[in-house]
């Protein structure tokens, strides 16, 4: 009878779930709400964004005109003479003079071959290529979390996997020493029992180990105490309608990495522009209102002063600069025509990256099918097992490769899932649409 009830542990065991402790369970969505919130590249990404957006400034790009304030006071004393065209002099020690000159000017360029239109509209292209960098952040930053989060789910399931079998393992050692003690089995049997038991629970402390790791890189992430204890949910589920089609069009329209490359080649269009300005003339006007006054010991003026209005305009025309303003045209285009080969040359990685992340995609989503089966199968395998255990028609070893034959299945199982989950993250994160 006591046979019987041992029997009836080990299968019940056999199925059972370990059960979290009750820590607080930290969702998918509150991790990247923390890691948008907190982490460092981000922040540093957003710091740079306000930069840019600071540098569209219509100012910034020579639009407007400059005033500027002066004034200069000028003190000298010095021991003159003076000789006159009819032969007289005169002469002073320790002469005084001091002159005193202040005013505004004010200088305008209102023409610059339209040099400060094609810098203005650069500048808010510095400021898309920065939001996008952004973006870019963002997307990786989330993919990471996405990332780390699903793989603590797959590690969690091992552990629960793990604890499974230990109790399985626990009470088949105990089933085998009550044999062995009414003389059912022999010594042999006790002690591979016990060595299946310690390399049970030699795995377990290597997978809380990794388990513990993973928590680390998390918090890491998240940018918090790496300390912070918690669990994740239980169940990694796969979105198994993503179409290659459609994502190829997403990509395209929405890939940060290839928008950069775009914007790249629209600054390079600015910058030709810029260089052709070159070639037009440069006309500035400028006015300013000034005050002086002169005071002097010795000559023919003891004191002067003025003030008054002045304006003007200048123009100018680089005629001839040494074949300078054809290289720098030359190197322009050139550079445009590299950032256009970019373009292309992303384009075609991407859409090689989408394929071969789909196909693994698909090859993932078969391997979550047959390791279904194959689960469903080991634990027929063990029910049937454990039965023969108990009557006696098998050994004890048989019933360790069919109880190896359920966790190794269910382990499988957990990784195809966290497998297929990869590809879809990575799908969605070429094809910039991946939710945070």
């Amino acid at each position: 009878m006591k046979t019987k009830n041992i029997i009836k542990s080990l299968v019940l065991f056999l199925f059972c779930i370990a059960k979290t402790s009750a820590q607080e369970v930290l969702t998918l969505e509150d991790a990247i709400k923390i890691a948008l919130e907190n982490n460092f590249e981000i922040k540093i990404a957003k710091n740079n964004l306000k930069i840019e957006e600071t540098n569209v400034a219509i100012g910034n790009a020579g639009m407007l005109p400059s005033a500027t304030a002066s004034i200069v006071d000028n003190n000298s004393i010095q021991n003159s003479s003076q000789t006159r065209q009819d032969g007289t002099s005169t002469s002073l020690d320790n002469a005084k003079n001091n002159s005193l000159n202040y005013g505004v000017s004010l200088d305008w360029t209102i023409f610059d071959g339209m040099k400060m239109f094609a810098k203005y509209d650069q500048l808010k292209e510095f400021q898309n290529m920065s939001d996008t960098q952004l973006k870019l952040t963002i997307l990786n930053k989330v993919s990471n979390v996405n990332t780390v989060y699903y793989d603590l789910i797959q590690e969690q399931q091992k552990l629960a996997d793990l604890d499974s079998t230990i109790v399985i393992s626990k009470k088949r050692l105990e089933f085998i020493q009550n044999r062995y003690t009414i003389g059912k089995n022999s010594k042999l049997d006790v002690l591979n029992a016990q060595v299946d038991l310690n390399t049970d629970l030699g795995n377990l402390v290597k997978e809380k180990q990794v388990y513990a790791n993973a928590k680390t890189l998390l918090n890491q992430l998240m940018a918090r105490d790496l300390k912070t204890d918690f669990v994740v949910s239980d169940k990694i589920e796969v979105d198994r309608k993503l179409q290659l089609d459609a994502l190829m069009i997403l990509a395209e329209k929405q890939n940060p990495e290839l928008l950069i490359q775009i914007i790249n080649k629209k600054i390079s269009e600015l910058e030709l522009k810029q260089i052709k300005g070159e070639r037009y003339p440069t006309v500035k006007l400028n006015t300013g209102y000034n005050f002086s006054d002169a005071q002097s010991s010795l000559g023919f003026t003891s004191q002067s002063s003025s003030h008054g209005l002045n304006y003007g305009f200048s123009a100018s025309l680089n005629l001839f600069d040494g074949n300078a303003q054809n290289r720098s045209e030359k190197i322009a285009k050139m550079q445009i025509d590299n950032s256009k080969l970019a373009i292309d040359q992303q384009l075609i990685q991407l859409r090689s990256n989408l394929i071969v992340a789909f196909q693994l995609y698909l090859t993932n989503l078969d391997l979550i099918d047959l390791e279904e089966n194959n689960t469903a199968i080991a634990k027929q395998n063990i029910q049937i097992t454990a039965d023969k255990f108990k009557i006696g028609t098998i050994t004890s070893v048989e019933f360790r490769a069919a109880q190896l034959n359920y966790i190794n299945s269910r382990i499988r199982l957990s990784n195809a899932q966290f497998q297929a989950k990869l590809s879809e993250i990575t799908l969605r994160e070429l094809a910039g649409n991946l939710n945070f």
